[in-house]
């Protein structure tokens, strides 16, 4: 797991690049938690980690790796206007054959809702491709 941090006046940014494979997803999971635990409220905490352990999921189950066989999160806490502040965090990972989007997943359906949980969870969320990388990106309101 290789880390990198930086500060500026009304920025905090932090990237993380971890294994493509579940124990990723744990390690991310914990250092996610461990950054920004007093920088945000623990409630939304519990929701970013949700929605950070969901698209970390789904790039391991349904896109390439990066080269070196990983996956990268980074995570920047920012002001937006006047007071407000708003975290993003963005999976990077090398792309799948299609674009990530939602599906409707009955009630008997083993998968399918990870997306609309991110949905219902984040202010916004979205993807970008940069040649051969690929990444989902969710926004969430800081109090």
């Amino acid at each position: 797991m290789t880390a990198v941090q930086q500060e500026n006046g009304s920025m905090q940014s932090r990237s993380l690049v971890v294994p493509h494979h579940a124990q990723g997803v744990r390690a991310a999971r914990r250092q996610l938690t461990q950054e920004l635990t007093g920088s945000i409220t623990a409630s939304l905490l519990c929701d970013v980690v949700t929605v950070v352990a969901e698209l970390l999921s789904n790039a391991i189950r349904h896109a390439r790796p990066l080269p070196g066989g990983v996956i990268r999160l980074s995570w920047r806490l920012r002001r937006a206007t006047g007071d407000a502040r708003v975290l993003e965090v963005r999976v990077t990972d090398g792309g799948a054959a299609t674009e990530p989007c939602m599906r409707a997943a009955g009630p008997r359906s083993i998968d399918g809702r990870g997306l609309g949980i991110v949905a219902a969870m984040a202010r916004c969320w979205g993807t970008d491709r940069n040649g051969a990388e690929h990444s989902v990106w969710a926004e969430f309101a800081v109090a």
